[in-house]
C-alpha cells in the first residue's frame, strides 16, 4: 500500500541532513561577543568604560559564577550558560572547521561585517598586541606617542565593532 497518492508528493530520500544541521546551530546562534572594559584615569579620577581612552589599561571583566549557599553547587547567569553553549557547540564543530571555540565565536561575531571591515580587523588583531607592548616597555620619552597609537587602533577596533 503507498502512503504517498502521487510519486511528487513523495518525500526527497537525497535528504542533506548535514546541512539541515549546520543551518539550525546558524540559527541559534547569537552575536554575542565581549567587548573589553578599560580602566582610565583621568586627572586622579578612575572611570571604566567600553570606549578605549589614552593610557588606558584593559581590565577581565569575564562573568563569575557564584555558589549557591545552601546546596553549593553553583549558579550561573545566562550569559555564562549562553557562552558555555557556544563553546561546547564550537567544540563539536571543530572537526568541520578546524577552529577553536575563541576563533569560532570571534568567526560568528564578525560574520555580517564588510570584506574590508573584517580585513582591518584581522590586522588590529595582529597589531593590538605589539602596540600594547610598546606602550608598557616604551621609556618615559616615547611613552605618550605609544599610548596614543594604542588607543587609535583600539579605538578603531572598537568602532569597526570587531
Amino acid at each position: 500500500m503507498r502512503f504517498f497518492p502521487s510519486s511528487r508528493m513523495q518525500p526527497n530520500r537525497r535528504f542533506q541532513w548535514p546541512f539541515a544541521f549546520l543551518a539550525l546551530l546558524c540559527i541559534g546562534f547569537h552575536a554575542y561577543a565581549q567587548k573589553p572594559v578599560y580602566r582610565c584615569e583621568t586627572a586622579g579620577r578612575v572611570s571604566y568604560s567600553n570606549e578605549p581612552c589614552v593610557g588606558a589599561k584593559e581590565i577581565d571583566a569575564t562573568p563569575t559564577q557564584g555558589m549557591d549557599k545552601m546546596t553549593g553547587a553553583s549558579r550561573k547567569g545566562a550569559d555564562v550558560r549562553r557562552d558555555e553553549y557556544n563553546a561546547t557547540i564550537a567544540n563539536a564543530l571543530k572537526p568541520l572547521t578546524g577552529m577553536t571555540p575563541d576563533q569560532h565565536r570571534v568567526h560568528r561575531h564578525r560574520f555580517n561585517l564588510s570584506p574590508s571591515d573584517k580585513a582591518e580587523c584581522t590586522r588590529l588583531d595582529n597589531s593590538l598586541p605589539g602596540l600594547k607592548q610598546r606602550a608598557t616597555t616604551a621609556p618615559t620619552s616615547g611613552k605618550a606617542v605609544a599610548e596614543v597609537e594604542l588607543y587609535k587602533a583600539r579605538k578603531l577596533f572598537n568602532d569597526l565593532n570587531c
